[in-house]
């Protein structure tokens, strides 16, 4: 074997690049990619019982069954038993403005839960509740009017209802993305909630949008 062709000995500097380099791929492979092509901003209103992925090997609903788009991902979730406002993009720097936690971009919430809320449970959830997983962030709450309802689609399947039991619908806008956080927030001040819908995520909203229908938005020069 020709000299050449043996591996040499690498300097202090090379070794210490050699270790940090899986790191720096990480880094690389963790920022937010361009998008491949004209950037798209898809705006879905979500039903029930559909999952927030493209495929599923188990045969349930998914966002391929609505949206036939190259190239989109979801920003964020929406659980499969909520509703509602689901944005989809091929930007990854918008994506992560979106999703990502450390930006804090307000979520509006329709929720109906067992039981009619008061101002005290109001300004509970308003402060912040304690949770399994630590302390929520100030958030904002208020009651919806009775007719609330009369602006939404029926859901399928629809609510159960306990007869003896009221309900009542309320609105609430929080600025971070805990797991099922607005189900775990009402059910801690004694609200279980029934449905859940979102109606917006920072300046976007559904606006009337049918159910189960998209329709595409500008991206945003900043936000």
């Amino acid at each position: 074997m020709p000299p050449s062709s043996f591996p040499s000995k690498r300097t202090p500097s090379q070794r210490s690049n050699a270790r940090r380099a899986p790191g720096l791929a990480r880094a690389q492979r963790g920022r937010a990619q361009p998008p491949q092509g004209p950037g798209r901003l898809i705006l879905l209103n979500k039903p029930w019982g559909v999952l927030t992925q493209f495929r599923d090997d188990q045969g349930r609903a998914t966002l391929a069954d609505y949206v036939q788009v190259p190239g989109v991902y979801p920003a964020g979730r929406l659980d499969m038993d909520s509703e509602g406002l689901l944005l989809l993009t091929n930007d990854g720097a918008l994506q992560a403005r979106i999703a990502h936690p450390a930006h804090k971009m307000e979520k509006t919430y329709w929720a109906q839960v067992e039981g009619v809320a008061d101002e005290a449970q109001l300004a509970q959830l308003a402060r912040g509740v304690q949770l399994n997983d630590g302390m929520t962030l100030p958030a904002k709450a208020e009651r919806l009017p009775d007719t609330a309802e009369q602006q939404l689609w029926p859901r399928d399947p629809p609510v159960r209802f306990r007869q003896s039991i009221p309900t009542s619908w309320i609105a609430l806008t929080i600025a971070e993305g805990k797991n099922r956080q607005v189900r775990r927030m009402t059910a801690a001040v004694g609200l279980p909630t029934l449905r859940l819908v979102r109606v917006r995520i920072g300046p976007w909203a559904l606006d009337g949008l049918p159910l189960g229908q998209w329709r595409e938005l500008a991206i945003p020069v900043q936000l």
